[in-house]
C-alpha cells in the first residue's frame, strides 16, 4: 500500500528534476518491504542483486528465503559444497550466477576476512560482480553514491532522455552511464539506497517494457518518449536474431533399486557443475558411452516425449531414452546412482528435475502418447 503522504510536504514541482520527483514517488509508491531490506546487510544485498539479474522479484523471493536458511552468512556459503549451493539454486536458472556467487564467497573469506569488501574496485574484482552490480551493492548496503545501469534503469533513462540506439551497444551504454552518474550527484545525503531502489521500482512497475503506465509516472512532464509518442520505440530493440536449434540424446537409466544414474557436468559449458542425465549430441556417441560405462542394453529402450528447453543462445530438443540396467561397468566420481529421496539435495537443471519428478519410480513401461503428454 502507498504510504500516507504528509499533508505539510508538497510534491516536487515538475521543474525540480528527475531525482527529486523520483524520490518523492518512491516514498509513497516504492517497494519498502522486500526481504533483503529488513535487515539490510551487505551479504543480503549482494545475494539479492545476483539473484535479481535477469529474474523477477516475485520469482526470487522464495529462493532468497530458502538460500538464507541454508547459508545464513557469507562464511557459511563459502564453506558449503558445490552440490549444496547448486541444490538451493536449482530452478532459478543462469547457473553461472551460483558458481560465481560461491567462488566470490570463498575469495571474501580468503582475502577480506569473511566480509564483502566496502570498496568498488575490490567488489568489481569478485566473480560475477559487474559495474552495475557493484554500484547497487555499495549504494544499497552502505548508501555510497554509485550509479547503477540494469535493464530497468536503461529503459527509464532511454525514454526520459530520448536516447536512441540499442542500450547493449558500447557507445549507447557509455552515454547512459554518463547520464546515470550525473544524476547520482543530485541525490541527497543518506538517500542513495532509496534512489537506487526507486529507479528499479519505476522501471519494473510503471515504465515497463510493454504498456508503460505513463499517466501515473512522476517523470512524465519531461519524458521525451512520452512527449513524442515514442514509448513503444524506446529503448531501441536489439536487432532480431533467430535462435539456432540443436538436438541431443539423453539416458534415463535405473538400476534394480530404482535409483537414477546421474552424471555431473563439467566446470564450464551448459549446465556446468550440475547433475543431469548422461547426454550426447548423437545417438551413436551415446551408445559408445553406454557400452563403455553401463552393464546392460539399450535395446527396447522407451522413447520419452522430447524435452524442449530454450537457452539464451539456442533451443535444445532433447530425446530421452528410458531403460532399466544392471549397473555400472566403471565407477567414476562424475557418475552416481541417486534415489528419489536424494534428488532434492542435488543441483539439477529445471527441465531434468521436472522430468524426474513426473517419472514414476517403478520400472519404466510404455504408455500412450496422451498419458505421457499429460504428465
Amino acid at each position: 500500500m502507498p504510504r500516507q503522504q504528509n499533508a505539510s510536504v508538497m510534491p516536487p514541482a515538475p521543474e525540480q528534476g528527475f531525482v527529486a520527483r523520483l524520490l518523492h514517488w518512491f516514498d509513497d509508491h516504492g517497494r519498502h518491504d522486500l526481504p533483503w531490506q529488513h535487515p539490510r546487510s551487505p551479504y543480503r544485498v549482494w545475494l539479492s542483486e545476483i539473484m535479481l539479474q535477469q529474474t523477477q522479484v516475485a520469482t526470487v523471493i522464495p529462493y532468497f528465503h530458502r538460500f538464507l536458511q541454508h547459508f545464513p552468512t557469507l562464511p557459511d556459503l563459502a564453506a558449503a559444497s558445490n552440490d549444496a549451493v547448486m541444490a538451493q539454486w536449482a530452478g532459478l536458472g543462469y547457473y553461472a550466477r551460483a558458481r560465481n556467487l560461491h567462488a566470490a564467497a570463498k575469495r571474501c573469506v580468503a582475502e577480506h576476512a569473511g566480509d564483502l569488501p566496502h570498496d568498488f574496485d575490490a567488489l568489481h574484482d569478485l566473480p560475477g560482480i559487474g559495474r552495475s552490480t557493484a554500484g547497487a551493492i555499495l549504494s544499497q548496503a552502505w548508501n555510497d553514491p554509485f550509479a547503477i545501469l540494469d535493464g530497468n534503469v536503461k529503459r527509464v533513462l532511454s525514454r526520459y532522455h530520448g536516447v536512441e540506439g540499442f542500450p547493449g551497444l558500447p557507445a549507447i551504454e557509455k552515454q547512459l552511464w554518463a547520464i546515470a552518474e550525473a544524476q547520482v550527484a543530485q541525490v541527497p545525503a543518506g538517500r542513495m539506497a532509496d534512489y537506487t531502489q526507486a529507479q528499479m521500482d519505476l522501471g519494473a512497475t510503471v515504465c515497463s517494457r510493454s504498456r508503460p503506465a505513463c499517466v501515473i509516472c512522476p517523470l512524465q512532464a519531461d519524458c521525451v518518449a512520452r512527449r513524442e509518442g515514442r514509448t513503444a520505440e524506446l529503448p531501441t530493440a536489439k536487432p532480431g536474431k533467430v535462435l539456432p536449434e540443436r538436438e541431443a540424446v539423453a539416458l534415463l537409466l535405473r538400476d534394480k533399486q530404482q535409483r537414477v544414474l546421474l552424471q555431473k557436468r563439467p566446470d564450464s559449458g551448459i549446465w556446468a557443475q550440475l547433475w543431469t542425465l548422461p547426454q550426447a549430441d548423437a545417438g551413436s556417441e551415446l551408445q559408445d558411452w553406454f557400452d563403455a560405462h553401463v552393464d546392460g542394453s539399450l535395446e527396447d529402450a522407451e522413447e520419452l516425449p522430447v524435452l524442449q528447453h530454450t537457452f539464451s543462445h539456442y533451443k535444445l530438443h532433447l530425446q530421452v531414452l528410458s531403460r532399466q540396467v544392471h549397473g555400472l561397468r566403471v565407477e567414476e566420481p562424475t557418475l552416481r546412482w541417486v534415489g528419489a529421496a536424494e534428488l532434492s539435495a542435488l543441483g539439477l537443471p529445471a527441465p531434468i528435475r521436472k522430468l524426474l519428478d513426473g517419472t514414476p519410480i517403478k520400472a519404466p513401461k510404455r504408455t500412450s502418447a496422451k498419458s505421457r503428454n499429460h504428465e
